[in-house]
């Protein structure tokens, strides 16, 4: 379990390289005392051993650092169990206190998953578990309940969800967490070997030119074939590797035994050799692709090279590119060599997608791009610390700053899962579930849809909160009554419902949104029958069933007829598709098809067959006779939807549906619907679609028609442009584009229509609700939290901090999912999916003033997901201390953290740390970059390797720092002192040609070195005797 130090050589991690075995000493017998031997793995020596038990060992396991053992000791009337397990910290290398427990143990494992406890494991079927480094706790035993007398073996599965005891009987009992556990992370069902079907084989027809002859099973024989050339004729030529170029053997430079040279450029990319003769070598182009295809396009209805089983294919549509889901592809330098450019050329931010649960980042921009409720939600803040949404305020507070760059909606998303009604919707996946796609997502959507706007309500409706977090308490959202979510989305109505007998009861009622109500035997009516989406619409909203219902009248029940009047019309119109079946596809294509035949014959011969005009065409286009454009027959094609719908309210409650086109608006005017009461013309603002791809297991995508006002603050110009919207990949796209929709692979899932001049209702004034309080001293959360144990001390009145002041700052984190990875054929690995971090310590540091290096916060999150890796070794942190019932720590919660960096950002501080891209990321947080002093990057040379903060502090401070573990406060102060002598060297960044002497230095030390500080006499840390010496001072 331990590498043992060379020359030039750090130990490698305990839980990465070695190997434990357990001897007698020699000369002895086995049973007087045993050792547990370290040995390494390549040459199986004896690195170090323990004193185990005096008898002999019964168990042992091994997870991370730790290494438990339990056996039996030797007494006057023989062996005994021990009840104390012997337990060694392997990177000291030594014992630490054993652990009583309150069984006979005979077997024992690690369960990380649930922290780093133990399972202890008696024969007799006693079942204990506990911490390795706590106390056992009698109420911890369970029983297991074996059919023989004794238990002979025990062990846990590789995913950790279930337990399996052997008892001596030869029965196996087996417990889990759930029904149908996974044994191990990575499962596949086992392939077996194919029947022989040489007696079913059918009969083949020797005159088909494409049968495949491997059709015909050929016995194995060592004999000569008929087929088989001579060996006159015939002889070995193996393919010969091609000589290596005589530059790159001149220039090569050699270290160990690898060979670096520079590429001398004597061919063009993408050939290879494909014959040699005397003269040289003759190379020929070979391209990525074998034969051109539309890129546009992925070629589903490619033929398949055997005929058999081209009638089974299932897929014969296309799936435009940028409709395909998105995913990111991992290198070992995470995400700072992705390209995210190369999918999003525009200046909105998209939203990455690996994230659990975020098959509803579509929606998330749909809310965005809605400028009413962009501006009402980050006006909002509370006190609750999983609130939708603040939490959704914070993330629109990120993609109004992002110039382009994908943000991730990682803290929205973990208060989304924190919500009982999420989990009780079904609306939260488990990772399975939405990597293979089995959820349906059309249906997942738009319950999501429906459960995001009742949420918001709610949260927006609980108006008392402390006047320290009432920031937009007095803009022109807030009223006493209903929400201005309901203001916007809400429509009331009455519901009336008439009993045979002739009574009625009348009920209001208000609803957030509708759902499309297709007509009866929509899908066996094959003749074409036309129907208007406004007809479809009418008979959602004012809906007319039958059903059986309570009549106080009859007292009993009774079939009733049941309406629906509108009373009151929305500000924005939602409306959820409902196309989850066969029927329903059916109907859109039909009507589509309606449709288009419509629009031919209205237009007749004045539709083109592509947008290309000539001379004459423009200069008609640009007379008045000719204003409206002509459409194409590709812009008419699988169209059902209208971009804009006329409603008018009558007087006896009844409601008017009517598609409305550009010519209508030339007819009546621009004004004319808002000049009559009641009459109002909503136009078609977002769609979310369902894109089906049975190799992804689908995606969700939406249109969006972004406003002037987005444009205005991003580009600087005012004009509104169809987008399309899939996770980070952001396209302008033609009108036309959003409300066409191919039911074979792309199925409308969700509607939005807005009101003519919505805006102009509403104050769209942004009020930073974030105030200054938020840096004042708080209570810990932790109930064992004392001020002896304070670490920082928190900001004075008059210690506020201005624009451009310094602050130090450094985050640790823990991790809550390991990453997914495999291995490539040539041994490489490849991330899949990377590891979901959580933050777990936040520190800031003065950067300047009489207190310069004082921190003025030192938080540790309090969470409520579970741990898998509390990375105690690069982060500090311990089990227990973010558990506020046994923390000693000063706890908070991650809102409350948050709320005071981002006051930091918003009032103009300057941060100092090193690596702090992926501090802010983990944090969920976007800082503009002028605001960011990161040492990585300042003692960088271009193409070279980043320098750790370790080996900075020791280079140029003479600091010996991250001994045993890192700390955050002594990491923020480290980066401000190098930040300082920065700029000392580089004269503030007006000698940048001294300060490169001073890097080509650094590297040549490093180099030397091996990147390696050399070990301390003595291990001393400036971190205690400079923080905590300053603090009790104060």
């Amino acid at each position: 379990m331990w590498d043992p130090p060379g020359p030039g050589h750090e130990p490698a991690s305990p839980a990465s390289a070695g190997g434990l075995s357990t001897t007698a000493p020699p000369g002895k017998p086995r049973a007087v005392v045993l050792w547990v031997s370290l040995r390494d793995l390549r040459t199986f020596k004896v690195e170090h051993e323990f004193d185990a038990f005096s008898g002999s060992l019964s168990d042992f396991d091994v997870h991370g650092n730790l290494l438990a053992t339990c056996g039996f000791s030797s007494r006057l009337t023989g062996l005994a169990c021990d009840r104390f397990l012997k337990v060694y910290d392997l990177r000291m290398m030594r014992a630490i206190t054993p652990l009583q427990v309150h069984v006979d143990p005979a077997f024992l494992r690690f369960i990380p998953t649930y922290t780093s406890r133990l399972a202890i494991i008696s024969q007799s079927g006693q079942c204990q578990f506990c911490e390795p480094t706590g106390l056992a706790n009698p109420a911890d035993i369970f029983h297991v309940n074996p059919v023989g007398p004794l238990l002979m073996t025990f062990d846990v599965s590789a995913s950790k969800q279930a337990l399996a005891f052997g008892d001596s009987e030869g029965c196996v009992h087996l417990w889990t967490d759930s029904p149908e556990p996974s044994f191990n992370p990575y499962s596949r069902e086992t392939e077996f070997a194919l029947p022989c079907l040489v007696d079913s084989l059918p009969p083949l027809d020797w005159s088909q030119d494409l049968l495949p002859l491997s059709l015909i099973p050929v016995p194995l024989t060592t004999d000569t074939l008929l087929s088989d050339w001579p060996a006159a004729n015939s002889a070995p030529a193996p393919r010969r590797a091609p000589p290596v170029d005589a530059e790159i053997l001149r220039t090569m430079k050699k270290v160990g035994f690898i060979g670096y040279a520079p590429n001398p450029r004597t061919r063009l990319r993408n050939q290879a050799s494909s014959s040699c003769s005397e003269q040289g070598l003759l190379f020929v182009a070979i391209p990525y692709r074998l034969k051109e295809s539309d890129s546009e396009f992925d070629s589903f209805s490619q033929v398949t090279e055997s005929p058999i089983g081209r009638e089974e294919e299932p897929h014969r549509h296309m799936v435009s590119k940028k409709y395909r889901k998105v995913t990111i592809k991992y290198s070992k330098l995470g995400l700072e060599d992705f390209d995210f450019k190369h999918y999003n050329k525009t200046l909105f931010a998209g939203l990455e997608p690996h994230i659990p649960n975020a098959y509803c980042n579509c929606m998330i921009q749909v809310l965005y791009f809605l400028e009413p409720v962009r501006c009402l939600i980050q006006n909002h803040l509370c006190q609750k610390e999983f609130c939708l949404a603040c939490e959704l305020g914070f993330l629109f507070h990120m993609l109004d700053l992002s110039r382009g760059d994908p943000c991730q909606g990682s803290n929205f998303l973990r208060a989304f899962r924190t919500i009982p009604e999420a989990s009780a919707l079904g609306l939260i996946l488990a990772d399975s579930d939405e990597a293979s796609g089995k959820g349906n997502l059309a249906r997942l959507i738009q319950r999501w849809n429906r459960f995001i706007l009742t949420q918001l309500h709610q949260d927006l409706q609980e108006l008392e909160v402390p006047q320290a977090y009432r920031g937009a308490g007095g803009s022109s959202f807030c009223s006493s009554g209903d929400s201005v979510i309901g203001q916007l989305f809400s429509c009331e109505m009455e519901n009336c419902s008439l009993c045979r007998c002739g009574s009625e009861t009348v009920r209001a009622s208000s609803t957030l949104l509708f759902t499309l109500s297709y007509p009866e035997g929509s899908n066996t009516d094959k003749t074409g029958k036309n129907c208007d989406f406004a007809q479809v619409l009418k008979r959602s909203i004012c809906l007319e069933q039958n059903t059986q219902a309570w009549c106080d009248n009859c007292e009993k029940y009774q079939p009733t007829i049941q309406t629906r009047n509108i009373c009151h019309l929305p500000d924005i119109l939602v409306i959820n598709c409902e196309v989850n079946s066969l029927k329903e596809a059916d109907f859109w294509r039909m009507q589509a098809e309606v449709a288009f035949k419509i629009a031919i014959k209205k237009h007749g011969g004045e539709i083109s067959k592509n947008k290309e005009f000539a001379l004459a065409d423009w200069k008609e286009l640009g007379s008045p006779e000719g204003m409206l454009m002509c459409p194409s027959i590709e812009e008419l094609k699988n169209v059902w939807l209208p971009f804009s719908i006329r409603m008018k309210m009558t007087k006896n409650k009844g409601l008017d549906v009517c598609n409305w086109t550009d010519g209508d608006e030339m007819q009546w005017g621009p004004a004319r619907a808002e000049e009559e009461h009641g009459v109002y013309v909503y136009d078609l603002m977002a769609t979310v679609v369902h894109i089906l791809d049975s190799r992804t297991g689908g995606s969700l995508v939406a249109h969006i028609k972004v406003g002037e006002t987005y444009h205005q603050r991003k580009e600087g110009v005012t004009h509104q442009q169809w987008y399309l919207f899939n996770d980070f990949l952001i396209e302008p796209i033609d009108k036309h584009e959003a409300v066409q929709f191919d039911m074979n692979w792309k199925v409308p899932a969700i509607l939005y229509y807005i009101k003519r001049n919505l805006n102009s209702k509403y104050n769209l004034n942004i009020k930073n609700p974030i105030e200054a309080s938020v840096l004042l001293a708080e209570a810990s959360l932790a109930r064992k939290q004392r001020k002896t144990h304070t670490t920082f001390i928190p900001l004075m009145l008059n210690e506020m901090p201005q624009v451009g002041d310094l602050v130090g700052l450094d985050a640790e984190f823990v991790t809550l999912n390991e990453e997914e990875a495999e291995l490539r054929s040539d041994g490489t690995k490849s991330t899949i999916k990377p590891s979901q971090m959580s933050v777990a310590r936040i520190t800031c540091v003065r950067g300047q003033g009489p207190n310069e290096g004082i921190p003025f916060i030192d938080d540790y999150i309090s969470t409520q997901e579970q741990v898998v890796d509390y990375l105690t070794q690069y982060s500090g942190i311990k089990p227990g201390d973010l558990d506020a019932k046994i923390s000693s720590k000063h706890l908070t919660t991650l809102k409350s953290t948050y709320l005071k960096l981002r006051f930091l950002i918003d009032i103009g501080v300057k941060f100092v740390g090193h690596g702090l891209q992926k501090d802010f990321r983990v944090i969920n947080l976007m800082v503009p970059k002028d605001q960011v002093l990161d040492t990585v990057y300042l003692f960088h040379m271009p193409r070279k390797r980043m320098i750790s903060l370790r080996f900075l502090a020791w280079y140029f401070l003479d600091l010996k720092i991250q001994g045993e573990t890192h700390d955050s406060i002594e990491d923020a102060r480290t980066a401000l002192q190098l930040y300082r002598k920065y700029l000392e060297l580089s004269k503030n960044g007006t000698e940048p040609e001294s300060f490169h002497k001073v890097l080509k230095g650094l590297y040549e030390k490093g180099r030397k070195m091996d990147w390696k500080v050399p070990e301390p006499e003595g291990q001393t840390s400036p971190k205690n005797a400079a923080v905590f010496s300053s603090v009790l001072a104060l």
